[in-house]
C-alpha cells in the first residue's frame, strides 16, 4: 500500500505519524511547500521505525513522487484566518489550490483514491471530482466522520456505553448546518430519544473544532485519527460504514453536491451510499445543507491564483 500526503503542515504531519505507526502502509510520500520541514517530518517518522511492528518506508517527495499511490490524502491549506468563524471562509483559497493540484495528481495516480481532509471539505469534494474527472466512488472527504465521532463521545459519556457501541450520526455539511440524525440513532438496537439534553450535546460537538482552534491555534489528532480510519478502511478493504462527504446520489432530490452521509468504504473507496430513513425535520435539514454547500460552489470565483505545494 502507498500512501501520499500532500501538505504537511499541523494535520498532515500528525496524519502522516499516525499512518507510519498503523502497520498497513507500505510506503508513505510526503510532499509539502517547505522541504525543509518535510525532511525534517520524514527523519523523525524514520527513526522511530524500530517501535513499530511493521516499518513503513517514509520520503519527502514531489507530486511527480505520488505516481501509483494507491490513496492521497489532500491536508494541502491556505493558511487559516485568525479568529475563523466558519470554514467556508477558505473555500476561494483551498479552490484555487485544488485547481493546480489534483489535475496534476490524476495524471501520476489516475486509479488512486483521494481522501480531502481540508477545509470547506464539501466543497473541496465537488471540486476535486471536477478538477480530475475521476469517478465518485474515488474522491471522498472526511466530512462529518470527526463530528460524529465528538458526537458518539459525549453520548458515551451520557449514556456510559463504549462509543463503538453506540451509532449516532452527523449528517450533512460539515459546517454550520450538520445535524443530528437521532431518528436512527441507536446503542445496542434501544433507539436514543431525541431530548434536549442530546441536542445540546450535538451543539457542543458542532462547535468542537473551534473550541479546540481557540485553545491551541488548530485541530490535527481527531482529524488526522478520523482519515487514518478512512484510508485504513480502504487498505484492508474493511467495508465498515462511516459519514463521509461523498457527491449525493440522488438522496432526497439532491444532486451535484457534496454532503456526508453514512457510505460503506472499502477497497474502491466508496462502495456504496446508505440512505438513512429521516425525520421530516431532519429530510429539511439535509435539503437546508444542501443549498448551503451549493451557494458557497457557485461563489467561487475562477480562476485564482496559484499556489505550490512540491
Amino acid at each position: 500500500m502507498k500512501v501520499s500526503v500532500i501538505g504537511l503542515g499541523n494535520v498532515g504531519s500528525s496524519l502522516a505519524f499516525v499512518l507510519a505507526i498503523r502497520n498497513f502502509v507500505r510506503e508513505l510520500v510526503l510532499v509539502g511547500r517547505n522541504r525543509d520541514s518535510v525532511m525534517g517530518d520524514v527523519l523523525d517518522l524514520r527513526h522511530g521505525q524500530l517501535f513499530v511492528d511493521s516499518p513503513t518506508e517514509v520520503f519527502a517527495g514531489r507530486i511527480a513522487d505520488t505516481t501509483g499511490s494507491d490513496v492521497i490524502a489532500i491536508c494541502a491549506s491556505v493558511p487559516t484566518p485568525k479568529n475563523m468563524r466558519s470554514r467556508l471562509e477558505l473555500a476561494q483559497g483551498n479552490v484555487d489550490l485544488l485547481r493546480e493540484l489534483m489535475p496534476a495528481l490524476a495524471r501520476h495516480a489516475p486509479e488512486s483514491k483521494i481522501v480531502i481532509v481540508s477545509n470547506p471539505v464539501d466543497v473541496l469534494v465537488h471540486y476535486a471530482l471536477e478538477f480530475t474527472g475521476f469517478q465518485p466512488h474515488q474522491i471522498l472527504g472526511t466530512g462529518t466522520l470527526v463530528d460524529s465521532s465528538r458526537f458518539r463521545q459525549l453520548l458515551a459519556e451520557e449514556l456510559r456505553i463504549h462509543m463503538e457501541d453506540i451509532r449516532a450520526y452527523i449528517l450533512g455539511e460539515h459546517g454550520d448546518s450538520q445535524f443530528p440524525a437521532m431518528s436512527c440513532a441507536d446503542a445496542g438496537g434501544e433507539p436514543l430519544d431525541p431530548t434536549p439534553a442530546r441536542y445540546a450535546l450535538f451543539e457542543r460537538a458542532s462547535r468542537a473544532g473551534f473550541e479546540v482552534l481557540k485553545y491551541k491555534g488548530c485541530t490535527n489528532y481527531a482529524i488526522a485519527l478520523a482519515a487514518a480510519e478512512i484510508i485504513q478502511c480502504i487498505a484492508l478493504d474493511a467495508k465498515h460504514t462511516m459519514p463521509v462527504s461523498l457527491r449525493v446520489d440522488g438522496f432526497l432530490g439532491v444532486r451535484d453536491v457534496c454532503l456526508s452521509l453514512p457510505a460503506v468504504i472499502g477497497g474502491n473507496g466508496i462502495e456504496r451510499v446508505l440512505h438513512p430513513r429521516l425525520s421530516e425535520g431532519e429530510s429539511r435539514a439535509f435539503l437546508h445543507s444542501a443549498e448551503i454547500v451549493r451557494h458557497a460552489i457557485d461563489s467561487v470565483e475562477s480562476p485564482g491564483a496559484k499556489v505550490s505545494v512540491g
